[in-house]
């Protein structure tokens, strides 16, 4: 009865996550075009298409390997959340890892399926809610916002955030996260305009580490066999 019961869940998780992100894209799409009508200024369609080809390629590569990252490790119904709410990075993966790490749910589990979901809805509303004070404090809070004290604080948020939370995950396994960390920052520093373009480094990183993690189970288990 649970099992069927997940499922249904799962399905019914399916038909509204596909219905909110078609009507999302419509409206994002949409919502130019339809300013432009009003306003009279509808943009140049070929103008639009070729920023479309200068941009619009790089980021479609990205959205894919994040898509194939993220998706496992939210589940279905957290996984179509962060994707129409966005803010991925700095807000919800790292909402939902902690979520998870707190109930030491595991990745492809019911439980991770659950706790995800409501972890980025929670996340959602909470944001929401800062941006609505944010937005009625704006104007009184700008000479602080503005403050030449807090600016390197600002800078430094996402560093900080991930440094911290990747931390737990090295020191997990050591020998295993140091190798593809210090390829990835000697690349950094030796080409910086990488920096830019860390989505596609999540490609080599990711191979890499893969890698490392095959041939250490290999030996391990090499050693176990003898």
């Amino acid at each position: 009865m649970d099992k069927e019961y997940y499922l249904k869940y799962i399905n019914r998780t399916h038909m509204l996550g596909r219905v909110c992100s078609a009507v999302t894209v419509i409206l994002l799409v949409g919502a130019p075009f339809l300013m432009g009508l009003v306003v009279g200024a509808v943009p140049d369609l070929g103008a639009v298409a070729r920023g479309f080809l200068s941009v619009g390629l790089v980021w479609t590569v990205s959205s894919v390997v994040e898509f194939l990252v993220y998706t496992p490790m939210l589940g279905s119904g957290g996984s179509y959340l962060a994707f129409i709410t966005g803010n991925l990075i700095n807000m919800k993966i790292p909402c939902a890892i902690n979520a998870k790490d707190i109930v030491d749910a595991k990745t492809g589990t019911a439980e991770n399926e659950i706790i995800s979901t409501l972890s980025i809805a929670t996340s959602s509303l909470v944001t929401i809610i800062v941006l609505a004070f944010g937005v009625l404090l704006l104007i009184p809070l700008q000479p602080i916002l503005q403050s030449e004290t807090l600016q390197p604080a600002f800078s430094n948020v996402v560093p900080a955030l991930f440094g911290a939370m990747a931390y737990k995950y090295y020191r997990q396994n050591l020998r295993l996260s140091l190798v593809p960390l210090l390829l990835m920052s000697l690349l950094f520093i030796f080409v910086p305009s990488l920096t830019g373009s860390t989505s596609f480094m999540i490609i080599p990183s990711g191979g890499i580490t893969i890698l490392l993690a095959w041939l250490v189970w290999r030996k391990e288990h090499g050693k176990d066999n003898a």
